[in-house]
């Protein structure tokens, strides 16, 4: 079996706790999970520093990957290697959400593309959760929002949405899902679908909006849609 991608979002400052969920899974994975468990930083000395500031294990930092702006390519591919064998993977920047704006990106997009499954541990921020778990390129991107639910104002808007090169970023109601995935079966640019960030439900899929849209059978969920942009 595979294993598992998870962002570990960390606080902004030097003060506040790392949240729950996620300190429980890191002991976990230190602890009881160590041999199948990989545990990625940006920066070593920082890195390190945080990690026991949030009480986790000091056995591991000796262990650390490091992954930034001057590896991320290579760094990447070796963990998807490891991924693909089995081990888990947990991620921090050293503050944040890893891969928003981040080179984190880099091996989400690589999961996505080798269908290894990538999650988070609870993040506040929907939108830019959704960014970061889409592995897009996104360092420059559009919030559309909600889309206007009169066709006469809706076409123009979809219209210009497509034409857009930037990463596009929409949500709307639940029951509004299909809606949404049928404005955009026509184009050939990939889409995101978020659906139930954070919850046991949770599902990411990445692809094609028709493909999308045939292979899901619950069309009534909590979703964000995020569009690659042209370049990607």
């Amino acid at each position: 079996m595979q294993g598992t991608l998870t962002l570990i979002p960390t606080p902004i400052d030097e003060e506040n706790p790392l949240e729950g969920v996620a300190l429980n899974l890191l002991k976990k994975a230190a602890l009881e999970d160590k041999d199948s468990s990989l545990f990625v930083i940006e920066e070593l000395k920082i890195g390190r520093q945080r990690w026991l500031r949030f009480g986790l294990p000091r056995e591991c930092v000796d262990s650390f990957i490091l992954l930034n702006e001057h590896n991320a390519t290579t760094v990447s591919q070796e963990l998807v290697k490891e991924l693909k064998a089995g081990k888990n993977v947990y991620i921090m920047s050293d503050g944040g959400l890893p891969a928003f704006c981040d080179p984190g990106r880099e091996i989400v997009d690589l999961c996505h593309k080798e269908k290894i499954k990538v999650t988070s541990t609870p993040f506040s921020n929907s939108i830019s959760l959704a960014l970061a778990l889409s592995g897009f390129s996104h360092s420059r991107f559009v919030f559309e929002g909600f889309l206007p639910a009169k066709t006469e104002e809706r076409l123009p808007v979809i219209k210009s949405i497509l034409n857009e090169p930037r990463t596009v970023i929409l949500m709307d109601t639940p029951y509004r899902l299909k809606k949404v995935l049928e404005d955009f079966k026509s184009t050939e640019r990939e889409i995101f679908l978020a659906l139930d960030l954070n919850s046991k439900k949770e599902e990411l899929i990445r692809g094609k909006a028709k493909t999308i849209l045939a292979k899901l059978n619950d069309l009534k969920r909590e979703f964000i849609l995020v569009l690659a942009p042209l370049n990607q």
